[in-house]
């Protein structure tokens, strides 16, 4: 006996529907989520801008210059060693 797929109609009666509204309802309670959410990662980003650039000034008081760091190694007699 071969199996034959539901009909739709079938289907539908036997799974039931869910009703326009809701769905409508949950696509726009997603969309006003995403929105939050994106709205929560521009605040983020911008705080850390802020955090950065306070830092910086920090640093810069204090006389840190980036350029003229002194240039640190872990390794032990890497300028000690010269190729033969």
């Amino acid at each position: 006996m071969a199996l034959r797929p539901l009909h739709t109609a079938s289907r539908l009666a036997y799974y039931g529907t869910m009703p326009e509204d809701d769905v409508e309802k949950f696509l726009a309670e997603q969309k006003t989520l995403e929105a939050h959410r994106h709205d929560l990662i521009k605040e983020v980003l911008r705080q850390k801008e802020a955090a950065i650039k306070a830092f910086d000034e920090k640093l810069a008081r204090l006389g840190y210059d980036d350029e003229h760091a002194a240039k640190r190694t872990h390794h032990k007699d890497a300028e000690k060693k010269t190729p033969e």
